[in-house]
């Protein structure tokens, strides 16, 4: 299915945050390890890159990115920032937009295709820099989560699409709760 889309050697950058809301939104995960699997089926890969915000106390965010690395991915993370509003509240903020940008400008010249795996329109004028420099691009995100500028850039590939091949196996689900609940 996406490998329709891609062309030669194929770079893959993974907006964590973005495909979390994405997530939210569709009520199911992705399990990364299956998702690394099917795109190197679909494309010959040169890079896994995946970026996250994190929150340096979490050991189970920790386990969950060395199994990342496990998989083939090169993972980018930073400290999430919580920073004090006006109403004395806090709001998170932990987004590598830039570090994504700039990893994908630096090794463009290891790849053919892009594959962006967000839809925040951030992303629109690297898009514009990467077909300048004859690369492809393929945005995979979802509907609500994927802005027009990066629609009219790219091959846009809808992540439900995808759901049966890389959704996470639920295999430990509790049994007094139905499966949409865990």
């Amino acid at each position: 299915m996406i490998g329709q889309f891609i062309k030669g050697e194929t770079a893959v950058f993974v907006d964590a945050a973005n495909v979390f809301y994405s997530e939210r939104s569709l009520g199911w995960r992705i399990d990364y390890e299956r998702l690394a699997e099917y795109l190197r089926q679909e494309s010959s890969i040169v890079e896994l890159y995946y970026y996250t915000g994190i929150i340096e106390k979490s050991e189970k965010q920790r386990a969950f990115l060395k199994k990342l690395e496990s998989f083939g991915y090169i993972v980018t993370a930073k400290e999430v920032k919580f920073i004090r509003q006006t109403d004395g509240s806090f709001m998170s903020k932990g987004s590598l937009d830039i570090e994504l940008a700039l990893d994908a400008y630096i090794v463009r010249q290891e790849y053919d295709t892009c594959v962006l795996f967000s839809g925040d329109s951030d992303f629109a004028y690297l898009l514009d820099i990467l077909k300048r420099e004859g690369k492809r691009v393929v945005v995979v995100s979802t509907r609500g989560h994927v802005s027009k500028e990066l629609v009219a850039r790219a091959k846009y590939v809808a992540l439900p699409k995808l759901r049966e091949i890389i959704e996470r196996d639920l295999k430990f689900k509790r049994p007094d709760k139905p499966a949409s609940e865990v």
